[in-house]
């Protein structure tokens, strides 16, 4: 017989499980400001610091679904521990890479797999299961708000590093945070008892054949896509870009950490719409809004203003389509499996992403310019909307028949 989760364990698990998502993606949002330091110290090409970081983006999302049933099978602490050990290494081996093979390696790699064992879909699944239904949404809100805290306070605080110790010390500064994850992980730990809101008999490969069998499935997989090539491309090369348009390297600190702060009110405000509106509709309006904000940025004049602007307005758009795709998920197919459902959807994510990041690097290596990746920024803003209007967001059909 299940015990019930208490509130006590519930919340230690949601404080526990936002720090570390907290931690990881604000480490992984200061990696914009090393390109040009480091690739101007060891003579590396854009497109050679761009590849690694899309590798590392790449083996995040391949390895979401392996983790993320990791975590559904033997709960999110072990693999948050592990996930902590490997992000810390990855980034300490980051500073004493000579080359971009070590670099990609190291960045790419070990960070890519560190990431996909301590960010949204391990911690979203464990919290999932922890609370009530009708809780779940300002749940994942809280967990996708930790997510941006971190981006605000991490990246001035890495920009500082870099500009008073240098960019090697500052990396070793963002390894010791990283390893914080670990001793974090214990309280993340779940109770194995935590299914007890949503028991059903299910096998891990009748869910994944249930949810690939469902065309809403593939609609989320498809319009995630869009979200990672347009967040990770503006992520690495925006500070780069606005220094090549003349503003200062505190300019684009400004724009990564204005995007952070006001991500923690956009992903936690979606989040929580998404509790009482269509969350198809709310991650629709999100794209369309995304494609006119940048159409802006680029017709406005490029100033301090005008980049603070686009940095907040982007911001509340950032990573608000987290909760709300992770709550369609768990909204249709139920949360039984939602880590590992979650790492398969949140894998297209990281396709575009890699192609966002790579892309920029190769584009401006090529053409000295990130014109056509903002073009196609805005086209896949129109696209990603309209992808996600059709979407069916009623529950399956055992979730309706399953007792309380």
């Amino acid at each position: 017989m299940n015990t019930p989760v208490t509130p006590r364990t519930a919340t230690l698990l949601l404080v526990c499980g936002s720090i570390v998502v907290s931690l990881s993606l604000g480490i992984r949002h200061t990696f914009g400001m090393f390109m040009q330091p480091m690739t101007q110290d060891l003579a590396w090409s854009r497109e050679a610091f761009s590849f690694a970081i899309a590798i590392q983006n790449i083996v995040w999302g391949a390895g979401g679904p392996i983790t993320g049933w990791m975590a559904d099978r033997w709960g999110a602490g072990k693999v948050l521990f592990g996930g902590g050990l490997v992000y810390a290494a990855g980034v300490a081996l980051m500073a004493t890479s000579t080359t971009p093979f070590m670099f990609m390696l190291s960045a790419g790699v070990l960070v890519g797999l560190g990431l996909s064992a301590t960010t949204f879909s391990v911690v979203y699944g464990a919290v999932g299961r922890a609370v009530a239904p009708e809780k779940r949404a300002m749940a994942l809100a809280i967990v996708g708000a930790a997510g941006s805290f971190g981006q605000f306070m991490l990246v001035p605080t890495s920009q500082f590093l870099i500009g008073n110790a240098g960019w090697l010390m500052a990396l070793i500064g963002l390894a010791t945070a990283a390893a914080l994850i670990m001793p974090l992980a214990i309280g993340a730990a779940e109770r194995r008892d935590t299914e007890v809101h949503h028991v059903f008999a299910q096998s891990a490969g009748e869910a994944l054949r249930e949810a690939f069998s469902q065309r809403a499935f593939w609609l989320l997989t498809l319009g995630y896509f869009v979200c990672g090539f347009q967040v990770v491309f503006i992520g690495a090369h925006l500070p780069s870009y606005l220094l090549d348009k003349g503003l200062s390297a505190n300019v684009g600190m400004l724009a990564l950490a204005l995007i952070g702060l006001f991500n923690i009110f956009g992903t936690y405000g979606f989040g929580l719409a998404g509790g009482r509106w269509r969350k198809k509709n709310l991650l629709a309006g999100l794209y369309f809004a995304r494609g006119i904000v940048i159409v802006a940025f680029l017709l406005a004049p490029l100033t301090p203003i005008s980049v603070a602007l686009f940095a907040a307005a982007m911001g509340l758009l950032w990573l608000g389509t987290v909760p709300l795709t992770n709550g369609l998920v768990a909204q249709i197919f139920g949360v039984r499996y939602l880590a590992m459902l979650s790492g398969f959807v949140f894998f297209s994510h990281q396709v575009g992403s890699f192609l966002g990041v790579w892309l920029g690097g190769l584009v401006f290596d090529k053409t000295g310019s990130y014109d056509i990746v903002w073009m196609i920024c805005i086209a896949l803003s129109v696209l990603a909307g309209l992808i996600n209007l059709p979407v069916d967001e009623r529950p399956m059909a055992r979730l309706a028949a399953q007792p309380t």
